[in-house]
């Protein structure tokens, strides 16, 4: 791990389920079980039969013309070192709540009360059909979840995808952010400007049917490992892949593509420096992750997703921030170097300086 100079501060047990256990959903509500091979779990499309590490609890709200509900985890501090502050963790595209665990556990002990929610679309939270995602509205969302707990203010944590909802959440919310942490985000660029063509709910669809352990775990080896794996990544694996192999795949892989097409369209890039809250920038450099990258024109991928450029560009742009860089890590560095990396985020948590 090396740190930089300052820059304006920079410095399962699994449960198989039977498609006629869970509830039926329109058009999407297939028998999509008989053509996918049962090469492990079985979940439905809100991750029932995946034991979470943590008791989970739903906020239950109205949007759009419907009924939600968004699975969180409520984790009190420890009482020995309990110091009121909150921290809220937000899931990257792959991954849930669940897979936050060990840092649950890590900013418990650390005197944190610990929100890890998932959001709508993902994993234990509501599969709408119909939706209108966009990160404004995902943050609202949160922060109605939060305001329903009593918290006026936290310290957001986003990963990946939760840390360009994170950016969104700041920009949205500064006086409810006490402090935002980015690991590995993304939407440090823009792919579209940069070349990656339009791409249709219709392709992401069809590419997200498709979907299986295998090409979860080449993917995340490649990209989010370094090319290295190992026997505790295959969890976070299992977990999304058994929502494929369930009676309402189709359901998941349609709000996955609605999910892709936010994230594709909907940047974040150009507002970096507006940011008010102090920022924590973290980041592993031999990350490699471009939404949209197979699209793009093969001579240009190569450029998408230097994450050691892209940080360092970002952090001259975020008025308040620190950056931590893990020289041998990828896109999840709090899985690839768990000690190294929950030493710098309690370390960083605890030296930030607020903002004037």
């Amino acid at each position: 791990m090396k740190k930089s100079r300052p820059l304006a501060l920079i410095i399962t047990t699994a449960t198989l389920l039977l498609s006629s256990a869970l509830p039926a959903t329109s058009a999407f509500a297939q028998s999509a079980v008989d053509d996918v091979a049962p090469d492990g779990p079985i979940y439905g499309a809100e991750l029932q039969g995946f034991d979470y590490p943590y008791p989970v609890s739903y906020f239950k709200f109205h949007s759009q013309r419907q009924d939600l509900q968004m699975a969180y985890m409520d984790v009190a501090p420890d009482p020995k070192t309990a110091n009121g502050r909150t921290a809220v963790l937000l899931h990257g595209k792959n991954y849930c709540a669940a897979t936050w665990a060990p840092t649950i556990s890590v900013l418990s002990k650390a005197g944190y009360r610990v929100i890890a929610v998932d959001q709508i679309g993902f994993c234990k939270s509501s599969k709408p059909e119909n939706y209108q995602f966009t990160f404004q509205q995902l943050a609202r969302n949160t922060n109605d979840l939060l305001l329903s707990l009593g918290i006026q203010k936290a310290t957001m944590i986003g990963h990946s995808t939760g840390g360009m909802l994170g950016l969104r959440y700041a920009l949205t919310y500064p006086q409810q952010t006490e402090q935002l942490v980015l690991v590995d985000p993304i939407g440090l660029e823009d792919w579209r400007a940069k070349g990656v063509p339009p791409v249709s709910v219709d392709q992401w669809y069809e590419r997200e049917l498709h979907t299986s352990a295998d090409r979860i775990r080449t993917y995340e080896k490649n990209t989010y490992f370094a090319g290295q794996w190992r026997a505790d990544y295959e969890p976070s694996v299992q977990m999304l892949a058994g929502m494929y192999r369930g009676p309402q795949r189709n359901l998941v892989a349609w709000d996955s593509a609605l999910l892709y097409d936010m994230i594709l369209t909907q940047p974040v890039y150009y507002e970096l420096s507006k940011l008010k809250p102090p920022t924590l920038l973290m980041i592993g450099d031999k990350d490699t992750t471009a939404i949209g990258k197979e699209f793009a024109p093969p001579a240009l991928r190569s450029s998408l997703g230097n994450y050691p450029e892209l940080a360092h560009h970002a952090a001259s742009m975020i008025p308040h921030v620190t950056l931590i860089e893990f020289p041998s890590a990828g896109h999840a560095p709090q899985m690839q170097e768990p000690d190294s990396f929950h030493a710098a985020l309690l370390r960083g948590m605890t030296d930030f300086r607020t903002t004037d």
